[in-house]
């Protein structure tokens, strides 16, 4: 099992943040471009815990995988969690966490849990693609909240 931890402050108050969370269609603009990106399934509201939400992402080689996620737990507006029901992880739990800084300032924590399939194999790919690619898909959600919240 693999951990990331990433937080990111952004210059907003907490309902903002969390708004612009809740709502699964900008999942789109945290995504990088190079990952074809495209939700094809979920309904067009605020995020609720049992919502499934289905996109095809193309993390290598241009290689389409169709991903599923579900919304287990939120606590508006201090955390949500997802998990990976299909996709390319045997295990992916992404918790979500949110907290007023100060009225104008807010700390995103991004805490990540995730398992490659195929054993050894998988920890080889890890090692060699995987790890630098969740760290490289992270750093640019940094980079695009921060551009977003402070236009």
């Amino acid at each position: 099992m693999y951990k990331l931890e990433k937080k990111t402050i952004i210059p907003v108050n907490i309902n903002e943040a969390w708004s612009f969370f809740s709502d699964p269609l900008n999942l789109d603009l945290l995504t990088p471009d190079d990952m074809g990106f495209q939700i094809i399934s979920t309904e067009l509201s605020p995020m609720y815990p049992g919502q499934i939400i289905q996109y095809i992402v193309r993390p290598f080689l241009n290689i389409p995988m169709k991903w599923t996620t579900e919304i287990t737990q939120i606590h508006a507006p201090d955390f949500f969690i997802d998990n990976q029901i299909t996709g390319p992880y045997s295990i992916w739990h992404h918790q979500h966490f949110f907290k007023q800084i100060d009225s104008n300032h807010t700390e995103i924590k991004d805490l990540l849990h995730y398992k490659l399939p195929f054993g050894i194999l998988g920890e080889w790919v890890h090692y060699l693609f995987v790890k630098n690619r969740v760290q490289e898909i992270f750093e640019y959600r940094e980079k695009k909240l921060l551009h977003l919240f402070s236009s």
